[in-house]
């Protein structure tokens, strides 16, 4: 069994990202982080000294483990530029991310529904108070 952990930094066009990557028992989790501003190497160190234990990272999915053997450097050649054509699919740590993002949206939908339904009812029984009020009176 293998633990990893990656760390890449890259420049979006705006902001400088960092993304996370762990390995851990077998399944595969990632993270994002925006830096803003380019980083140097002791902000970097002392963000993963500091911050490394509160970082939320997304559903764990499965980790295919990949056997290391020799591969032909011209079959390697292809299979790079079917990766670089084929970028809508995106890496692992993109679609981790990405499902994490969808299970943040489910949540947030869900718990709008609710309090709208809260607020509803709040109304009605309001509603129906006054009327109470208004017959008590005749």
């Amino acid at each position: 069994m293998r633990t990893s952990i990656k760390l890449t930094l890259f420049f979006d066009g705006v902001f400088w990202v960092g993304v996370f990557e762990r390995t851990y028992k077998g399944k595969y989790e990632a993270s994002r982080f925006v830096f803003g501003s380019e980083p140097k190497d002791y902000e970097v160190y002392n963000f993963i000294l500091k911050n490394f234990y509160n970082i939320k990272f997304t559903i764990s999915i499965p980790d295919e483990e990949i056997k290391e053997k020799k591969i032909n450097p011209k079959r390697m050649q292809r299979e790079i530029r079917k990766q670089i054509e084929n970028r809508e699919i995106g890496t692992k740590a993109q679609i981790a991310i990405k499902l994490q993002h969808e299970e943040n949206k489910t949540k947030i939908k869900k718990a709008k529904r609710e309090k709208k339904e809260e607020e509803k009812e709040r109304r009605f029984l309001l509603k129906m108070e006054k009327r109470k009020l208004k017959h008590k009176g005749h």
